[in-house]
């Protein structure tokens, strides 16, 4: 796959961390196509709420089909409930995660890191509300240069990675 943005959203959702959700510098990828309605107690007049997801294309974080160091910038937001109900807003919102759930965060890291370019920095953001950020940060042998704790019960995690340099003789694809 050929692409000419130079930054991935590995799991895109409903792009709601992006100040732009069509930026053209940008590749919006995730596993589900939907859109949701819901009723709750918003502010809105008929009493609803719409999820909309919508990548540019449909892919799975851990098995991406773009050649290596493609990227300048990953953003890497996965699931990160274990446990919601079958029509749960928020497992709607941030997705769940599937049993092996481990295994799966493990791939979509050395997938995320594949893609980068050398010296590309990855963004991944977690809440740790049902897993701790610690438990998957032992899933790759990347480790941050600095991070942000934020949200009202301070449990996201913002942490930012940079790719180290392509090792002089390695062999590139």
């Amino acid at each position: 796959m050929n692409t000419t943005p130079c930054v991935l959203d590995a799991c895109c959702g409903s792009r709601m961390m992006w100040f732009n959700k069509q930026d053209s510098r940008a590749v919006f990828v995730d596993q589900r196509r939907e859109t949701l309605t819901v009723t709750d107690r918003t502010h809105r007049e008929d009493g609803t709420r719409t999820l909309v997801i919508e990548p540019d294309f449909l892919m799975d974080f851990r098995a991406l089909p773009f050649p290596n160091e493609s990227f300048w910038h990953v953003a890497f937001d996965p699931p990160h409930l274990e446990r919601a109900g079958p029509k749960s807003w928020l497992a709607a919102k941030y997705g769940k995660l599937g049993q092996d759930w481990r295994e799966d965060l493990r791939a979509g890291f050395s997938e995320c890191f594949r893609v980068l370019r050398p010296h590309g920095t990855l963004v991944f953001k977690w809440n740790e509300t049902q897993v701790k950020v610690k438990e998957v940060l032992a899933l790759t042998p990347e480790k941050p240069l600095y991070g942000q704790v934020s949200g009202r019960s301070g449990m996201t995690h913002w942490l930012v990675f940079m790719k180290a340099a392509a090792k002089e003789g390695a062999h590139q694809e």
